[in-house]
């Protein structure tokens, strides 16, 4: 032993976004000069730095180094007691290595941050948000979570779960129904803001503050469109009878002529005359029928999938561009009108489903839940993913615009939005015009990722049981490209007024 060591103090404690120094006292109690070099050791090491990092000393002689902790404001300081160590290494004598060993005490701090996916949400009879909450604190959350609309009193509340804990730097998502104590039957839909708190003991409670948009039951244009009917089924029926009452008053009169001139003289009738009243009997009698053929009773359809029945739109346009541009061994390469699903379009777009069948078995989704050569979510996720094709992990930095931001957020929209309402449309096209560009164009739009992304891709990991980590990695990214969606035997509610958008130029 060539040395001797002494901490001061051997314990100390720091506030994590703050610093604290300790004294390393060192002794070369050998007979030769030595120079030591140390080196911080433990969970706290990249935490602690050693002014300076290297002393000369003489036989006899002590000398002081200083240990600065400065541990971040982030979760990952946790709160509590942390040995340490400092690694002594003598230059002259490397086997007499030695670790001087203290403790670090980091104080509790709490950080929450909590939001609405989506803040606004719509319905008849419900609504559905979700209240992500982000523990960015460094001890366990544990909280309670509560819904009020102020004093009007419109709203009710189920929230699962209504009672969370949360590890230091880990999210969870809260589902909330929201229900009207009231039902609107007719009229304007109407706007009725809320919040939803989050309780914790000894602290204010963090609110967050949404709209619910409760629709009508029976809107106004449906008001308009059934009082319409009502009066071309009024029409109709007056056109009717109008119109059989003359050939029931024309017969009668006939019979009631035939009865005068038969009764008196009762005049014998040859044989083969026919009877002057027997002709409007055998006359075939008009029913206003059209001839008689049954009506056949129109099924409709679903605003998605969209097939060929729909008019030329702008996802169409962007599916034909993924495929002319090429998806593996499908590439449109036969004449096709731009945005409609014509037949050269659907038998390329049929030609990518069965690839992913083929390839991937019943993790596919496409076929199952749009049709075998319609473009409907499942399908429309699987193009727009295939823009990662080969990548194993997508981290999207906060600080970076990325132009794979775009088309993260499109594949999401059509991944986890079951409903499109005109807010989200809108964003749809954009993102879509966007895609559009990238491919044909070579334009590149760069935008950085945003937390309400992140807890989107916390979001979709959370349909197939993942952990939600916000990062798009190997496992999310597969999902994706396999048409992997919320709700998978829900095809899709629009509520947009502009569905579809027309293609660009």
């Amino acid at each position: 032993m060539t040395t001797w060591t002494s901490l001061e103090p051997a314990s100390t404690t720091v506030d994590p976004g703050s610093s604290t120094t300790v004294r390393l006292r060192l002794r070369n109690t050998g007979d030769v000069v030595d120079e030591y070099r140390f080196e911080a050791v433990g969970d706290v090491a990249p935490y602690v730095t050693v002014e300076p990092p290297s002393i000369r000393l003489f036989p006899g002689t002590t000398g002081i180094v200083e240990l600065n902790f400065a541990p971040p404001r982030t979760p990952d300081a946790t709160a509590g007691p942390h040995p340490y160590g400092v690694r002594i290494l003598p230059t002259e004598h490397p086997e007499a290595t030695t670790v001087a060993e203290g403790n670090v005490t980091f104080t509790t701090f709490m950080e929450v941050r909590a939001e609405l996916v989506p803040e606004t949400v719509k319905g008849r009879f419900r609504g559905r948000p979700k209240l992500a909450v982000d523990n960015l604190g460094n001890t366990l959350l544990t909280a309670s979570i509560g819904g009020d609309d102020k004093s009007s009193d419109d709203l009710s509340y189920e929230i699962v779960p209504s009672n969370v804990q949360i590890e230091p730097g880990r999210a969870a998502f809260v589902d909330a129904t929201l229900k009207p104590r009231q039902i609107t039957w007719i009229g304007q839909k109407q706007e009725r803001p809320y919040e939803l708190s989050l309780r914790r003991s000894g602290f204010k409670p963090v609110a967050v503050s949404g709209t619910y948009v409760q629709r009508s039951l029976l809107p106004l244009w449906m008001m308009t469109t059934l009082s319409l009917l009502l009066a071309l089924t009024i029409t109709g029926l007056v056109l009717w009878f109008a119109y059989k009452a003359p050939v029931r008053t024309i017969a009668q009169e006939k019979l009631q002529k035939a009865a005068a001139t038969a009764l008196p003289e009762e005049p014998e009738q040859p044989k083969d005359e026919p009877s002057k009243d027997a002709a409007p009997a055998d006359e075939p009698k008009d029913d206003g029928g059209g001839g008689g053929e049954e009506k056949k009773e129109e099924v409709e359809r679903g605003p998605l999938p969209i097939t060929s029945e729909d008019p030329p739109n702008l996802f169409v346009q962007f599916a034909q561009v993924r495929l002319v541009e090429g998806a593996g061994d499908c590439k449109l390469t036969a004449t096709h009108a731009v945005g409609k699903l014509d037949p050269a379009t659907a038998e390329a777009l049929k030609c990518f489903q069965q690839s992913h069948k083929a390839a991937n078995g019943d993790l596919s989704r496409l076929t199952e839940n749009d049709g075998l050569g319609n473009l409907g979510r499942s399908t429309m996720t699987a193009l727009l993913a295939a823009h990662f094709a080969g990548m194993k992990s997508l981290d999207l930095k906060d600080d970076e615009p990325s132009p794979e931001v775009p088309w993260v957020r499109n594949v999401l929209l059509w991944g986890t939005q079951a409903e499109f309402d005109d807010g989200d449309l809108a964003m749809t096209a954009k993102y879509t015009k966007i895609n559009i560009d990238y491919l044909q164009k070579h334009i590149q739009l760069k935008e950085k990722p945003t937390q309400p992304l992140k807890n989107r891709i916390k979001e979709y990991q959370g349909l197939f049981a993942a952990e939600q980590t916000g990062v798009l990695d190997e496992l999310t990214l597969s999902k994706t490209k396999l048409g992997w969606i919320n709700e998978q035997d829900a095809p899709g509610t629009v509520t947009a007024e502009d569905w579809l958008p027309a293609p660009v130029e």
